[in-house]
């Protein structure tokens, strides 16, 4: 189960190598296919880095902004479980990805550098989630597009599965 700061961190870092190592070695065409119209692997790649971007913005917020912004948690935090849960509740609904994460077309000659910044911003957000205190992580909240405020603990598990989710979809095709 993951839980602890140093659960997150090794599930964000797992899923961010595995992410790497099924994109590192593809050639042009499968990195550029868009198979019946659907993302090809740069693009998942290249949502993946405008997701996890605002994630690592507000772990360097002070808590006091994040605060200010968005209030504080008053219901009881969800386990990783509850939120994979909610999350395909939905998408079954309907849910699709907003304007600002939806990507354009990504050529494979931005591959390498798209894929630089990936695992910089995993390694960013893996060594924030060490150093949120437990108390921070489970009251201070940030808006996600289909799941409305969540905690900060949550929006970490979200990003272990959203990263775990588009290796799936490609791996799938």
């Amino acid at each position: 189960m993951i839980y602890s700061q140093k659960d997150i961190q090794a599930a964000l870092l797992d899923q961010a190598k595995q992410f790497d190592a099924y994109i590192k070695p593809m050639e042009a065409t499968a990195f550029e296919n868009m198979p019946g119209g659907k993302w090809s692997a740069g693009q998942h790649l290249d949502h993946l880095v405008r997701s996890i971007k605002p994630v690592n913005l507000a772990l360097t917020l002070p808590g006091f902004i994040l605060k200010y912004k968005f209030g504080t948690n008053n219901r009881a935090g969800r386990t990783y479980d509850e939120l994979v849960q909610r999350y395909h509740e939905k998408l079954q609904a309907g849910g699709t990805a907003s304007a600002e994460f939806v990507p354009p077309p990504i050529g494979v000659h931005l591959k390498d550098s798209t894929l630089s910044t990936f695992g910089k911003q995993y390694e960013k957000l893996g060594k924030k989630a060490l150093t949120m205190s437990d108390s921070k992580l489970d009251t201070l909240l940030v808006p996600h597009p289909l799941l409305g405020k969540i905690t900060l603990r949550e929006i970490l598990f979200f990003t272990i599965l959203h990263t775990q989710v588009h290796l799936d979809i490609l791996k799938k095709r």
